[in-house]
């Protein structure tokens, strides 16, 4: 049987009826839902619930989207991922759709099904280990990626994604940002691997352990460089830099929550003049940066240069709606939202 938060006419945003595609809301509702119609299409294969037994189709074709194809692991045949198209109505070609997108490619998180639950923390663990890149998801995941840019242009692909979703999509559009390909792309919850620094409530304890966290980061990053070779880039996230991809979080959920004090905390380092210290710190984690010095190669997943950070201030009953990707199409949020640039 259906779980109620799998049907869209119970718990989808039936109040975006017409879509404006300049409006943040908007925008991000869809990118949400149509994440959201990834993980009801698992759903839908576990269950075997085929045609009009099907609960995903809503989730995109609400909002005009086409079900272009599926991305399967080929580990276990389940559905990861899903390229949409957008096939507005002849009767709407006369509305704007300036800002949309052609194609949205979104990815699902952990589902805690038998179906997938095993896979799906085995990534998480490879994601821990700075290790996603190495995992044949995300081979099909960035390929599917390069080939819909080159087919139809980056102007005309979005990246979406929630949870470990959100890591593969952060990790893809870093991957083409590196090439000069810069997608939009909306991230809910993504995860961000570092103690609970957030929690604390002091926040003079709480700046003072991230002030010696990038000291010590900023100190063995100077001291890896220095057994490196000469001519590998001294600044990374350069290249980086002009991608600003829309990070959703939630202070509620300390799977992402980090991501606040990280470029709160860079912005601060600035304040003080310890801005070189920190633009160091920013690129790498200890954890990181001792699987270099193993002689492992290693890239921090979760650290980016610049991003537009959207908070949801809106209370949360409990850590699962927190980290829920149904919270981010609501239409009575409480958000704040900031750009931070990387410079």
């Amino acid at each position: 049987m259906a779980s109620e938060r799998e049907c869209f006419d119970l718990t989808g945003p039936l109040h975006l009826t017409s879509i404006d595609w300049d409006n943040a809301q908007h925008r991000r509702s869809v990118a949400a839902s149509l994440v959201q119609g990834v993980y009801v299409l698992e759903r839908d294969r576990q269950e075997k619930r085929l045609g009009h037994q099907a609960f995903a189709p809503p989730w995109w074709e609400f909002f005009h989207f086409k079900l272009l194809r599926h991305l399967v692991d080929d580990a276990d045949s389940s559905i990861f991922g899903a390229i949409y198209e957008l096939k507005p109505p002849a009767a709407h070609c006369n509305h704007s759709l300036d800002g949309s997108p052609r194609y949205v490619i979104a990815f699902r998180g952990t589902l805690t099904k038998p179906g997938s639950l095993s896979r799906d923390v085995e990534l998480n663990l490879h994601f821990l280990q700075h290790g996603l890149h190495r995992t044949s998801r995300f081979e099909i995941a960035i390929q599917a990626v390069r080939n819909m840019v080159a087919a139809v242009g980056d102007s005309n692909v979005w990246l979406a994604g929630h949870s470990l979703g959100s890591a593969m999509a952060m990790l893809a559009g870093k991957k083409v940002a590196k090439t000069g390909i810069f997608l939009n792309s909306f991230l809910f919850n993504p995860p961000f691997f570092s103690a609970p620094v957030e929690k604390i409530k002091d926040k003079k304890i709480k700046h003072g352990i991230r002030i010696a966290s990038s000291v010590i980061t900023a100190g063995l990053t100077i001291a890896m460089k220095a057994t490196q070779q000469r001519g590998q880039s001294d600044d990374p996230f350069a290249a980086l830099s002009a991608w600003s991809p829309c990070l959703f979080v939630n202070p509620a959920d300390h799977i992402c929550s980090e991501y606040i004090g990280y470029f709160e905390h860079r912005k601060k380092m600035e304040e003080i003049g310890a801005g070189a210290i920190e633009r160091l710190a920013t690129q790498n984690s200890v954890g990181s940066l001792f699987l270099k010095a193993l002689g492992r190669e290693s890239e921090p997943m979760h650290l980016i240069p610049s991003a537009n950070l959207t908070i949801n201030l809106t209370p949360s009953r409990d850590l699962k709606e927190a980290h829920g990707i149904h919270q981010w199409w609501r239409d009575d949020l409480h958000l704040q939202s900031k750009l931070y640039n990387y410079r």
